[in-house]
């Protein structure tokens, strides 16, 4: 072992530390202090279920967390952690939180350290080999040319029949079922039921490879926050993410974060499958939503509508009617906007009146109807791939005004196929 350490200043300091943990917890234990236990289910196709009882030992060393962290041993950690530069990373995990480099440090990696071997343990019983493989990959982790970065949200509200790619190193996926093993208590920030339910069963995850000295790691909250977005337009349904993102570093724990409201809350509906053609314009929209040109109005007609899916009555009706009239309507108002939207999605003049008909409610204030929903759902995947709001507006008019043959708006082959 030792011609494997490259610190063994920093190996010895740990080691100190997971002992002294050790020795407080399993004395808090033979004191008394309760235990808990989780009921875990292990079962395939054809075989028995077996069932396991798991001692939740993240969830009692994150409950004593204040008083190992000021333990003496705890303090020798941290000066020698605080002397290798590599560890600055971890740190910068929690700097938008002001709480300091030594807690942040505590929270990265001293208590994880204690977590990963007691989990390894089974308890509280210490081990050196188990302690010196947990130590062996945080030095990778440390010292190592490469990171490898992941973060992980459970997705709610979608079911899909297999792993869907919808960009560079972001897809979704089947849970696993030690998805968020190292985090402590992390089943008290999953959503409710997830894992049993067929539509609580997918995560979003996002990977990506670092280099040793990148003093950033991606921007997790925001690209799933535009994916979820992007999910939503493609697909109908009540999606949401979170309402926490797992971070890990080289798969070690790494950070904890919350997602924006607007994406962690799930909104009222159904929920729904994603395939692959749904998946494809998924991919567009995140794509177009991360883009530096998208036109503001556009934005705020995206914004408007995601608000309204959280809404009922009134509040929605006009969420949705505003969000209409900001991305079609300009000066002219509603029912410019529900003349251009007509014009936009209906191929023939039959369904452009059947689509100016399903508007009428939602133009004059008496309630939107499903099909007036969907609509401003299509016309904001459609503005978002025709890329010019300006030009897309224009084009319709001229449309309308017989000026010019319809361009291809609204037809199912065009979307998949991101044609602009």
């Amino acid at each position: 072992m030792a011609d494997r350490v490259r610190s063994p200043r920093l190996h010895e300091a740990l080691r100190n530390f997971g002992l002294g943990c050790f020795f407080q917890l399993s004395g808090e234990l033979e004191d008394g202090a309760e235990l808990h236990v989780a009921l875990q289910e292990h079962g395939a196709a054809g075989r028995p279920t077996l069932y396991e009882y798991r001692p939740l030992v993240g969830r009692f060393v994150e409950e004593r967390a204040a008083s190992l962290g000021e333990r003496d041993d705890a303090y020798d950690a941290l000066e020698v952690l605080k002397d290798e530069p590599a560890a600055g990373i971890f740190a910068r995990a929690h700097a938008s939180e002001r709480i300091g480099e030594d807690e942040a440090l505590r929270r990265t990696i001293l208590l994880p350290i204690v977590v990963r071997v007691a989990e390894r343990c089974g308890g509280f019983e210490w081990d050196d080999r188990t302690f010196d493989e947990a130590y062996l990959e945080l030095e990778r982790t440390l010292f190592g040319a490469r990171r490898t970065y992941r973060a992980v949200a459970p997705l709610v509200g979608l079911s899909a029949g297999a792993e869907i790619e919808l960009g560079p190193g972001l897809r979704v996926r089947a849970a696993t079922p030690d998805e968020f093993a190292g985090f402590s208590d992390a089943e008290r920030s999953l959503p409710q039921d997830f894992g049993r339910e067929v539509d609580r069963t997918l995560v979003l995850e996002l990977e990506r490879e670092l280099a040793a000295n990148d003093p950033l790691v991606p921007d997790a909250p925001l690209v799933f926050g535009n994916t979820v977005s992007a999910l939503r337009l493609a697909t109908p349904g009540a999606i949401a993410a979170g309402p926490v993102l797992f971070e890990l570093l080289d798969r070690r724990p790494y950070a904890v974060r919350p997602l924006p409201a607007v994406t962690a809350q799930q909104p009222h509906g159904e929920p729904t499958r994603l395939d692959q053609f749904r998946a494809r314009i998924a991919a567009q929209m995140i794509e177009l939503l991360t883009s530096s040109g998208v036109d503001p109005d556009l934005l705020e007609a995206l914004d408007r509508w995601e608000l309204a899916l959280f809404q009922r009555g009134p509040t929605r009706s006009d969420e949705l009617r505003e969000a209409l009239v900001t991305l079609l309507g300009g000066d002219e108002g509603s029912w410019a906007a529900a003349m251009r939207a007509s014009a936009l999605l209906g191929r023939t003049a039959d369904e452009r009146s059947e689509l100016l008909q399903a508007l009428r409610a939602l133009v004059d204030g008496d309630g939107p109807g499903a099909r007036a929903e969907d609509v401003v759902r299509r016309c904001l995947v459609e503005a978002l791939l025709h890329g010019s709001r300006e030009a897309l507006l224009g084009a319709l008019d001229e449309t309308l005004l017989g000026v010019r043959e319809r361009l291809p708006f609204g037809d199912p082959d065009r979307v998949a196929a991101g044609a602009r």
